[in-house]
């Protein structure tokens, strides 16, 4: 039987199948070939035993897409969770997040919430400035449900992961979508505005017939560092079409003369700030590659 690994506590893993749901082991030959299950894997199964509903995982189904922290297979897309306000957008965490979803060929959606408590609406040019570049924004107020409908269509037949720091809103996003409360809202510290994280394992979430969602504890904090620094401005889509029109090939894009990117910078065809975290990133890989021994 085939299922979908929806859970992992302790090396047990929750598997799903039509209504079903069943508690496996990996068998052991998969651990000699240095395979563990992972939450979102497929896998070949046998059951034990009907009633108690246990079974083996006998196969791991080749994976589409895979993230080593947290450990997640074949998700189809991401939800990057941004707030307006409390805490204040964090763009420089954005652009590695956007960086790494295109290393990973993982679409990426990006949300703003807590709109309402943006009076000057600062949002609005974030999202134009992100829309301008091609990815989807979603503006919402999670508390109040304004723009979830529109994030919900984009949830529809896919396996979605939220990421973003504490205190944005993942939890009382998901909460609404689900009309209860599935995950623990995060509580945010009146004395620093920063959130403090509350969600403490990975779960899929089934919110309708082939739509899950995935509540990521530390997804904020992943090592995108296995991204080499040469080859961060592919994964800058906006960059893509401007890299060929740079004198020199390998260009950093920081240092050198003739550089397309920072000709379409100077002519404000390129946002400042993308171009600003580009540099941001681009020296914190290089500086980690150059140290890693």
């Amino acid at each position: 039987m085939e299922g979908l690994i929806i859970e992992n506590k302790s090396n047990l893993y929750k598997i799903k199948i039509d209504n079903q749901e069943y508690i496996a082991t990996a068998r052991g030959k998969l651990k000699n070939d240095n395979l563990t299950p992972v939450v979102g894997d497929i896998v070949k199964f046998t059951i034990l035993d009907q009633n108690k509903q246990t079974a083996v995982i006998e196969e791991i189904k080749e994976r589409k897409t895979y993230i080593k922290r947290p450990k997640l297979a074949n998700i189809t897309q991401i939800i990057f969770v941004v707030s307006s306000k409390h805490p204040k957008p964090d763009l420089l965490l954005l652009d590695k997040q956007l960086a790494f979803a295109q290393y990973s060929h993982i679409k990426p959606i990006i949300v703003l919430n807590k709109i309402d408590l943006d009076d000057k609406q600062e949002f609005l040019s974030i999202a134009k400035v992100y829309e301008k570049i091609g990815y989807k924004v979603i503006k919402t107020d999670a508390k109040n449900g304004i723009g979830v409908d529109e994030l919900l269509l984009e949830l529809k037949n896919n396996i979605s992961a939220f990421s973003g720091n504490s205190g944005v809103g993942k939890s009382t996003l998901i909460n609404y979508l689900f009309k209860k409360e599935i995950t623990e809202e995060g509580e945010i510290s009146q004395r620093n505005k920063r959130g403090k994280n509350t969600t403490t394992d990975i779960k899929l979430y089934e919110l309708e017939n082939n739509t899950y969602i995935a509540d990521t504890p530390g997804f904020s904090t992943f090592d995108v560092f296995e991204i080499p620094y040469k080859e961060l401005d592919k994964y800058f889509i906006d960059f893509n079409n401007v890299i060929e029109e740079c004198k020199y090939i390998g260009c950093s894009h920081i240092k050198e003369e003739d550089c397309g990117i920072k000709d379409k910078l100077n002519k404000g065809e390129i946002s400042k700030t993308r171009y600003d975290n580009y540099v941001k990133i681009y020296n914190e890989l290089k500086d980690k590659e150059e140290h890693k021994w």
